[in-house]
């Protein structure tokens, strides 16, 4: 397959950078990558007036919460209550949970998003036909059979050893693999936690929870744990390591950032959902200077936007708001949701338009006259239509393109 049109590629460290060209895909890769002008003969797909840029990565999102977009005016535990446990619950029917995921795809699909760290349910049967369904349609990253055995409804409730039990027996598949999920230690069991961190010695799965996303959640922590500092609580059961991805992270101190950074966990930063459940704003400069890692995610259905695009931009507002700093720029942006959020989740074969790496590629093609910008990715970023995105393509295949 040929694509041509205005490439993004690596520019200096942390950023990137948009330059004519074209690429030469063979079968799953991308082979060739032609830094020129863009090439007008024998091409499959784009053309002068396109972008070609990586698939976008989403570091932290929920599945089965895509049905539950907007539903507002609720704090975070009792927005879960009313809101989320009740539509995890239809998890339990696997053939619920196949069309949900089939539906799912496509959105992220038509929103540019090729690779995932992704939340299933309590189901594990679910959680498994969920991960074998997105690999085969060639996404990259993981999917984790969720882990509660308190603070919910019973009907989402298991026995920590049958919890344990069902993780271990997940599957990888393709380029996804399972993801050991404990949802955050308000509704996970000392015992629980304690099998959590077995497994994440055992296999070389990532590691996904929340943390510090809200202040009543940290002072429920409290009182579930005696007093152990939020962090400390996943430190002592092994839970906080290379592997390990935390949602939100927003309230949290230096001592807990020194934690984080010395077992070399990542925060997964996600200021739509932030904002929507009013949560608070992270940091994120103080974040970083602190020395802690950081992706980005969408956190659907605690964000409301599914285009990692207008994720990004809200990285930029949420940085304005709390800080005097300058804000990531719009080159860093989309070196966030690209390269970046690659080499937290450990795909270094994707992420990137350079000869062998995966071709997960879309085409781009705005309404509006960006080339005339004196900051063409700002302008991008800031007019950004999902509109504009004419073509999905993840290992080479085309599976999305818009009508």
């Amino acid at each position: 397959m040929i694509i041509s049109g205005t490439l993004m590629l690596p520019g200096s460290p942390s950023t990137v950078r948009l330059a004519p060209g074209w690429i030469a895909t063979d079968h799953d890769h991308i082979a060739q990558v032609h830094e020129s002008e863009s090439r007008t003969t024998d091409i499959d797909l784009g053309g002068d007036d396109c972008l070609i840029f990586p698939g976008f990565i989403d570091t932290h999102l929920h599945l089965p919460q895509f049905d539950s977009i907007g539903q507002d005016n609720l704090p975070l535990l009792q927005w879960l209550d009313e809101i989320i446990f009740p539509a995890e619950s239809r998890w339990e029917n696997p053939d619920y949970a196949r069309s949900m995921t089939q539906r799912v795809a496509h959105q992220l699909l038509s929103h540019g998003t090729t690779s995932i760290a992704a939340y299933a349910t309590v189901h594990a049967h679910s959680a498994q036909i969920t991960l074998d369904l997105l690999a085969d349609l060639g996404f990259a990253g993981c999917v984790g059979h969720v882990l509660m055995d308190r603070n919910a409804p019973d009907f989402l409730l298991k026995p920590a050893t049958q919890l344990i039990d069902e993780a271990a027996a997940a599957k990888p598949k393709g380029r996804l693999t399972p993801a050991i999920t404990p949802r955050f230690a308000i509704s996970c069991t000392p015992d629980l936690l304690e099998g959590a961190g077995q497994l994440a010695s055992k296999f070389p799965w990532p590691i996904q929870t929340h943390l510090a996303e809200t202040v009543p959640e940290c002072l429920l922590i409290a009182e579930l744990f005696n007093n152990t500092p939020y962090t400390q609580v996943y430190d002592q059961f092994n839970l906080l390591t290379e592997k390990t991805i935390l949602a939100h992270g927003i309230w949290l101190d230096q001592n807990d950032h020194a934690l984080i950074k010395s077992r070399n966990a990542i925060i997964a930063h996600c200021p739509t959902a932030n904002e929507f459940l009013r949560a608070g704003t992270m940091n994120r400069a103080d974040t970083l200077v602190s020395g802690v890692k950081l992706s980005l995610g969408s956190d659907v259905a605690g964000g409301p936007d599914r285009s990692m695009v207008r994720v990004a931009r809200a990285m930029i507002d949420a940085a304005k708001a709390v800080n005097t700093q300058t804000p990531p720029s719009a080159a860093q942006c989309f070196w966030q949701i690209t390269q970046s959020n690659a080499d937290i989740l450990n795909l270094p074969t994707t992420g990137t338009i350079k000869a062998g790496n995966f071709a997960d590629l879309l085409v781009i093609k705005p309404d509006i006259p960006w080339q005339d910008s004196p900051n063409p990715l700002s302008t991008l970023l800031y007019a950004w239509d999902d509109r504009w995105l004419k073509a999905t393509i993840i290992q080479g295949q085309l599976r999305y393109q818009a009508e």
